[in-house]
């Protein structure tokens, strides 16, 4: 005990102690002497130094003594402290958590409505739309958050990630979240993982969450950030060096002296891309750009309580990474990457060459700034300096130009501030806060489908047809003022830093490099209040209803548990030619409707993938009738003839967003096994949950055996086990057959989800 005299400072010590997580959540503390325990016991362990995603991740193990640790190779159990769920995901999440009979969520937990908000004629008319045409499932999730203890953010309140950097990430934390991009949340210092809704139920349900270790990539920063280049540039550079699977296995972990040259926010765009270079996450130590961030949004406790643990939240000296990657911020220009896939980098100077020697147009239709990636004050400020130097020139923008603000506190305060008039008068037009053309809510109607045009957005992502369904739309990313600038230009070779426009009068002017404040110098304007608690006396007594004639949504039914046998025979479905990414296996854009009923979402299967014998889309042979048809009709009737089918597919299958649909729908229309050349990990993971058969090719070359009426069997179940290869044999229409082994990843916990047909079917038998 204290002695009498140090009391005040015992109480002092212990009141600064109990911080809460967030003011939403008042009796949930942040728990750093919980996690420096932790961290010590395991660097104690190790002998070595830890980077500063080691000590986030390993500070939250479930048994920081036992754990066997080896980045890329062990399976570590983990204790997130918290999920985030956007609505259409968080629909397939919830409704798997009612199917696990549990009434109420283990960890702090919460639902935000952002995905399905289609962009048409402006923000308050287009949310008016949605919030009529998604009643059903807007209640469906409210009063699943109100039964089962979760935190519900109605629609209008902004993307999930820019609503969890406001609200719930801090330095430290361990948060899971159903969306690719919620390692935003690393800007703050954050380990925020995107997974898929069956992980999420996971820890709702109070079980330790399965990551396999990641590997540590350093990119080492230095210089100081100026002039047109923005943190944007950081990450579409690293895309373009690390390639969009160069980060898979790999949490990527910035440090340096440059990294203090990089505003809160701007950390948390260059995280949020990760997803891009198939990251784990990304994340930046813990500085004064974050202190002030936290201190702004209401949060000045976490941050003096971070600062006593100051040398927990940044990495040990003599850390080491898996490899590292040199950026010198003094040296790096704007970048625009593009199009088709957001690896493809290009420096602002060389683009119109490139897209003049590739064909591709110049002509700006459609300039985008927002997303969950750019959507900061400081992003709509420096894209706002952009368009009052054009408006004093008497000029607006040549393409059409539309503005998505990150959340209800961003649009509230830039238009306090006069930002979103200024965007306004150059011919911007505000849209909802909420995803939008970003995912491909976006009814557009300038062009044709099939027509060849040119969009650059603020994004993250850029994949064929993701934005606005046609599929020769070719989309740049850039950051918002770069957007801006083209935007106005009208045209891809416009570079702002060296070409000049044509003033109203007549007179040639060039644009002065953007500037903005970090933050605004009022406090933050939270807008409409947009928040529903669970209500405090619990929600027992309170009903989920879903109508069983439901087109949204649809109680889940379970999966068949594993026969006990080998898998013989399975029909290949169809052989998927290049790019596989989960916007091919299960669409976005109008599909969103459907996102809470596994059959109908289900008529989207694959219908993206190219079929390598007619590279058609969704056009396969069925072996049955020997007709050809759409991939979810082929499926259906091969399920309803008792005919189990394999998918077969090419590198980094299933990259981009975690939604775990596209690997609910092989399963519930009779797949059994994915085997392709390379995964991306949420995917995965995801196709494991499920009790798929997630395989890769031992030999990459096999792809290249197979053929497109061939039937697979795969042998060795019977002894299947961790690190052993099973092995596939292929019979060839023409009686031939080849056979070749197939590597998996499966550890014992996913064996057995396997083996009980799905991990939600082992979490009951286990109850």
């Amino acid at each position: 005990m204290p002695k009498w005299s140090d009391w005040p400072y015992y109480f002092a010590f212990n009141a600064k102690a109990k911080v809460s997580m967030s003011r939403f959540e008042p009796s949930n503390y942040v728990s750093y002497e919980k996690l420096n325990e932790n961290v010590n016991i395991v660097r104690k362990r190790l002998n070595r130094p830890l980077t500063l995603s080691e000590k986030i991740v390993y500070g939250h193990l479930d048994d920081p003594v036992g754990q066997d640790i080896a980045r890329g190779h062990t399976y570590l159990r983990l204790r997130p402290d918290r999920v985030a769920m956007q609505d259409a995901t968080a629909q397939m999440a919830m409704l798997q958590f009612i199917s696990s009979g549990l009434p109420c969520v283990a960890v702090p937990s919460t639902i935000h409505c952002d995905h399905l908000i289609e962009a048409q004629i402006g923000g308050a008319k287009d949310l008016a739309r949605a919030k009529d045409i998604n009643a059903e499932v807007y209640n469906f999730l409210a009063s699943a958050g109100a039964k089962y203890g979760v935190g519900f953010w109605k629609p209008g309140s902004g993307i999930i990630h820019q609503i969890i950097l406001e609200n719930y990430a801090y330095p430290g934390v361990l948060l899971i979240g159903t969306d690719s991009h919620t390692p935003n949340g690393g800007g703050l210092g954050s380990i925020c993982i995107g997974v898929g809704g069956a992980d999420a139920v996971d820890v709702m349900a109070g079980i330790p969450w399965e990551l396999k270790c990641p590997k540590v990539i350093g990119v080492k920063l230095t210089g100081k950030l100026s002039g047109w280049t923005s943190p944007k540039d950081v990450i579409l550079k690293v895309a373009g060096i690390l390639t969009v699977k160069g980060g898979t296995g790999a949490i990527v972990e910035y440090h340096g002296p440059g990294v203090d040259s990089i505003s809160c926010t701007g950390m948390a765009t260059i995280c949020n891309m990760g997803a891009e270079i198939g990251a784990t996450t990304s994340v930046f130590p813990y500085n004064h750009r974050m202190k002030t961030y936290l201190e702004k949004t209401g949060r000045g406790d976490i941050a003096a309580l971070a600062d006593d643990y100051a040398d927990l939240l940044v990495p040990d000296p003599g850390c080491e990474y898996d490899s590292i990657v040199e950026i010198n911020l003094d040296e790096l220009k704007p970048h625009i990457n593009g199009p088709f896939t957001p690896d493809l980098a290009h420096p602002m100077a060389d683009i119109g060459a490139t897209a003049a020697k590739n064909g591709w147009p110049l002509e700006v239709k459609v300039g985008l700034i927002g997303s969950c990636t750019n959507s900061s004050y400081e992003d709509m400020g420096r894209s706002a300096s952009v368009a009052k130097q054009a408006l004093d020139k008497g000029l607006k923008c040549k393409a059409a130009f539309t503005i998505t603000p990150g959340s209800e506190q961003i649009r509230a305060t830039i238009e306090r501030d006069g930002y979103s008039k200024i965007l306004g008068d150059v011919g911007g037009m505000v849209l909802a806060n909420a995803c939008g053309p970003c995912i491909g809510q976006w009814d557009r109607r300038d062009v044709k489908k099939g027509e060849k045009n040119t969009i650059v957005t603020s994004y993250n992502r850029n994949f064929t047809a993701r934005n606005d369904a046609n599929p020769a739309t070719h989309a740049f990313v850039a950051s918002p003022e770069i957007v801006t600038a083209l935007a106005i230009a009208g045209t891809l070779d416009f570079n702002p830093e060296v070409d000049y426009l044509t003033a109203a009068n007549g007179e040639k002017f060039k644009l002065e490099p953007p500037s903005a404040d970090e933050l605004p110098k009022l406090d933050f304007d939270p807008g409409q209040d947009t928040y529903q608690h669970p209500p405090a006396e619990g929600g027992s007594k309170l009903r989920v209803d879903v109508s069983p004639t439901s087109t949204r949504l649809q109680l889940l039914e379970p999966f068949d548990k594993w026969a006990g046998g080998d898998l013989e025979d399975l029909q290949v479905l169809i052989k998927v030619k290049g790019k596989c990414t989960t916007d091919h296996i299960s669409a976005a854009g109008p599909w969103l409707k459907f996102r809470g009923h596994l059959d109908n979402i289900s008529n989207n299967m694959l219908i993206g993938a190219v079929n390598i014998e007619n590279d058609g889309v969704n056009k396969i042979k069925n072996q049955l009738t020997g007709e050809y048809g759409g991939v979810p009709d082929v499926a259906r009737h091969y399920k309803a003839n008792g005919l189990s089918w394999v998918v077969v597919g090419d590198d980094n299958y299933g990259e981009g967003s975690s939604r775990e649909h596209a690997a609910l729908e092989p399963r519930h229309l009779g797949g059994r096994c994915i085997i392709v050349k390379s995964f991306a990990r949420i995917h995965e993971t995801n196709l494991k949950k499920q009790g798929m058969l997630p395989m890769t090719f031992q030999n990459p070359a096999d792809y290249d055996k197979i053929r497109p009426d061939d039937k697979i069997s795969i042998k060795g179940l019977a002894t299947f086990t961790p690190g052993k290869p099973l092995s596939a044999v292929v019979k060839h229409s023409d009686g031939s057959k080849d056979d070749f082994q197939l590597n998996h990843t499966f550890n014992e916990t996913q064996i057995e989800w396997f083996q009980a047909g799905s991990a939600l079917n082992r979490m009951k038998e286990l109850q």
